[in-house]
């Protein structure tokens, strides 16, 4: 009988939202200086840092002035390697490093190498181990186990699952970013998720799509306007808005977030919405430095 009426009590409570994942952006800016960060995003889990994704110059400031506590931060995804997107890997484990309570695993994913870009393990090789740049920050405020995984780039690679632990998951599908090897991500959470597409061109929409299938937040990059307003070498690197907002609509993703935001997207903004709206009817937003943006899950109010 008390199972019966507990179950009761829960139909008849109000609904209210909590926040299962929380996306914050570090940086919203792309290559250039003109005073946003470079790109980067913390995924909040439960309330804690669990996952950066990117980690581009000022990051590192960005998350001072947020106060956020990385104590639970292990898992770094690197979209690629260009210095806009990784920059601040060094900084970032340094914050770690001194304000941690105990050793440190870093899980760190990222493309494997092709041409003039090493794979993301020789890229840490290269930053963190013996006659590297930086060998000492692996004993600098704390012991860190530094592990670099690398990442199938091309696009006929399957979505590969690469955490699934403590009910995180984390999936990734290589997209195409010219000459660099490029990885897309999703985080998942308590039924909820993000997709972040990195930098990309318009060839990799298709696996864009099936990894941000039905996401609840997919940060897409905003780095290029309509052909043909911004020059033509840029669409062999970025999606133009137009087909942003194609590929939303085909994934059915819940909300959409312009980064890595360039002069010219700035603006010209409203043109940017008008053109991604066109075909995508969700909730479109431009991020900026410092933007929380919670994702919430459904559950019945607690008792009084």
């Amino acid at each position: 009988m008390r199972s019966v009426v507990v179950a009761l009590i829960l139909l008849v409570q109000p609904l209210v939202a909590s926040a299962t994942l929380e996306l914050v952006v570090l940086g919203s800016g792309g290559p250039r200086a003109f005073g946003r960060a470079g790109t980067s995003y913390l995924v909040l889990v439960d309330g804690e840092a669990r996952v950066l994704v990117d980690a581009g110059p000022g990051a590192f400031v960005q998350l001072g002035k947020l106060g956020i506590d990385t104590n639970r931060l292990e898992v770094i995804l690197l979209t690629h390697l260009h210095i806009d997107h990784s920059a601040d890997v060094p900084a970032i484990f340094l914050a770690r490093a001194l304000s941690a309570d105990g050793p440190i695993r870093f899980r760190v994913f990222g493309p494997a190498g092709s041409g003039a870009f090493p794979g993301v393990t020789q890229w840490l090789h290269v930053l963190f181990e013996a006659g590297g740049a930086f060998p000492y920050q692996k004993t600098f405020g704390a012991d860190e186990e530094i592990e670099g995984h690398d990442l199938p780039t091309a696009l006929e690679s399957p979505v590969q699952e690469l955490v699934s632990a403590d009910g995180v998951t984390i999936t990734a599908v290589a997209t195409h970013h010219g000459d660099c090897p490029s990885i897309a991500y999703r985080v998942e959470h308590g039924g909820k998720s993000i997709t972040f597409s990195g930098d990309m061109d318009a060839s990799a929409l298709p696996n864009l799509e099936r990894l941000a299938r039905d996401t609840d937040l997919l940060v897409a990059h905003a780095a290029v306007l309509d052909p043909p307003l911004s020059p033509e070498q840029l669409y062999a690197l970025h999606t133009p808005p137009r087909a942003l907002g194609e590929a939303a609509r085909a994934a059915r993703v819940k909300a959409l977030l312009l980064a890595h935001i360039a002069p010219a997207i700035e603006a010209r903004q409203a043109a940017v919405l008008r053109s991604v709206s066109a075909s995508y009817k969700g909730a479109v937003r431009f991020a900026r430095d410092g933007l929380r943006v919670p994702i919430r899950r459904t559950e019945p109010a607690p008792s009084r």
